[in-house]
């Protein structure tokens, strides 16, 4: 059903447009729940304005970068669309990430301003201290909750802290919120930059895309389109994901915020029972999550007790969701999860339709409007035959077409056919008949591991950084619990002794994210590779097939 909403969401160009028609028309419904705190859509947009005046009078410009370094509150709403006000840029990045990887990044897309949490605030300013920002922006968790919430979090010791010294350009995000009333008028346009998003490089380094209005709306319009049949104002969605990703950014704007739903944002690494107790306590309606999320959840002993009974829709990503899951979801919950399969660079290619009554994997669903998908052989880039599986193409109008002063991952990702630049997603797909997507494979240099994509190079990279290591290859090993583990393979110099596989996770840990250090390190002479020197990965995933299996095997004997 097309309501007035909808038809004025469709007809927005950028993002700030379509929220600001969504706050006039619902003011006082309840727009977040953070932390048992409530905020309307009118209280929110204030905020948001409040930030923009802040950002503008500490000398934030139209084009500057804003780095959001900060995890999921309504603080990082507030600072993303505030950012968006004054025609800045956004740059979310997970909140978990070294210093060191969010250093190249800043330097990578020029970022001047960083919005971080206090726990994360020393390695702020070690970015600071290595890049061109300049204003560091901090927040607790619990900023925008009421003082005696506040007061009961720090005596029970519920809401983490860090400390934060108060040198040079330092500001709390309380004092941005007040530091000024007054908002420039500029007019945000669909071809303006609406966001900078990083992504795993096949050469180890992260490569920032960026995204216009025009084609980051399109994508949400494609939700507002497909999930028509989701109503407006009617529906509470418990978000478990984090905001960075552009997933869940799909979800919560064009799901949540551009229907005029209520979003209860959960902090990062809360408890499954906690996620469990706020689907029952907020009879929540639509839920989303990674494949190993929903494992989680339905392996815990207590998942039984819970009232989940307020379902309507429940939505995966990330990663390939396991048939296993799927079944025991639908059977203990009795809706079925429906498919979302994209990527960062083009965000979403594919969704299962609210009609499909059976969108199990490896079914990805149909493609949305604003996508133009191609299956082709990826040694020819040309069409295979209806049916047959090929490397999946994307293109789509206003799209990015290169990555952030990476010209050769340019080369390898985005190539011309037919008058059209196209991105190559790595990924190995079938079309059936009637439209639907299945997925086959992925390219060996992406390893999934809880729905993060870990470019494989990116860690081996680090490791060669090791005074130690001469060569190294990582792979992903299939594992039911996280999707796949880990594993590399290192050769050290000849003259090296003592080198244990827990100095190189030591030497990682200040490098890279910790969800992207190697589960198992295996110590090797030799690593295979092709006759141009290119390092097989394939072929040592293939090995570690064999050996899980060998052992499975041996296991059931």
């Amino acid at each position: 059903m097309v309501t007035e909403l909808t038809s004025e969401i469709l007809a927005s160009s950028t993002i700030y447009e379509a929220f600001e028609k969504v706050c006039r028309r619902y003011p006082d419904n309840i727009a977040l729940i953070y932390l048992g705190e409530k905020f309307t859509y009118s209280r929110l947009k204030e905020l948001v304005e409040g930030f923009a005046a802040g950002l503008y009078e500490l000398g934030v410009r139209q084009g500057d970068r804003v780095i959001l370094y900060i995890g999921n509150s309504p603080q990082w709403v507030i600072a993303y669309l505030g950012a968006q006000r004054i025609k800045a840029v956004p740059v979310p990045v997970s909140p978990i990430y070294t210093s060191y990887e969010v250093s190249y990044m800043a330097n990578n897309c020029g970022a001047e301003t960083i919005v971080c949490g206090d726990t994360n605030f020393g390695y702020a300013v070690d970015v600071a201290s290595k890049s061109k920002v300049k204003r560091i922006i901090y927040s607790n968790m619990a900023d925008l909750l009421p003082w005696w919430k506040r007061l009961f979090g720090k005596v029970f010791d519920k809401v983490p802290e860090g400390t934060v010294r108060r040198e040079g350009c330092v500001y709390s995000f309380k004092e941005v919120l007040k530091r000024s009333p007054r908002l420039p008028e500029l007019a945000i346009t669909g071809d303006d930059e609406c966001h900078i998003l990083y992504t795993g490089g096949t050469t180890g380094l992260p490569k920032g895309i960026v995204h216009t209005h025009s084609f980051v709306m399109s994508g949400y319009k494609d939700f507002v389109n497909v999930y028509d049949g989701i109503e407006e104002a009617k529906h509470v969605f418990v978000f478990s994901g984090p905001l960075f990703h552009m997933f869940w950014q799909d979800m919560f704007f064009g799901v949540i915020i551009f229907k005029a739903n209520t979003c209860v944002v959960l902090p990062r690494g809360v408890s499954h029972d906690a996620i469990l107790d706020s689907i029952e306590r907020h009879k929540a309606t639509l839920f989303a999550g990674v494949p190993t999320l929903y494992r989680r959840l339905l392996e815990n002993d207590r998942f039984d007790m819970y009232d989940l009974s307020s379902l309507k829709y429940c939505w995966s990503a990330g990663d390939l969701l396991p048939t296993e899951i799927y079944r025991r979801w639908k059977e203990k919950v009795g809706v079925p999860i429906l498919q979302v399969y994209g990527s960062t660079e083009f965000v979403v290619y594919t969704v299962s339709p609210l009609y499909d009554n059976e969108p199990a994997p490896p079914r990805v669903g149909i493609k949305v409007p604003s996508r133009q998908l191609l299956i082709v052989d990826a040694e020819t880039l040309k069409p295979v035959p209806p049916g047959e599986p090929g490397e999946l193409l994307v293109s789509a109008d206003h799209a990015p077409t290169s990555y952030i002063e990476r010209p050769e991952e340019t080369s390898k990702s985005f190539v011309e056919l037919n008058g059209k630049i196209w991105f190559r997603t790595g990924d190995y797909v079938r079309m059936d008949e009637k439209g639907f997507y299945y997925f086959v494979d992925r390219s060996p240099d992406v390893i999934k591991y809880k729905g993060y994509r870990v470019a494989a190079s990116e860690v081996e990279a680090a490791l060669q950084d090791h005074p130690a290591v001469i060569e190294a290859c990582v792979v992903g090993v299939p594992d039911p619990e996280v999707g796949e583990r880990i594993k590399a393979f290192v050769i050290l110099k000849e003259d090296v002794r003592g080198v244990s596989a827990q100095d190189l996770i030591k030497w990682l840990r200040g490098r890279i994210a910790p969800y992207k250090i190697p589960d198992y390190i295996e110590f090797r002479d030799s690593l295979p590779k092709s006759k141009v020197g290119k390092l097989l990965r394939r072929e040592l995933r293939d090995e570690e097939r064999r050996r899980k299996g060998a052992k499975k095997a041996v296991a059931t004997a």
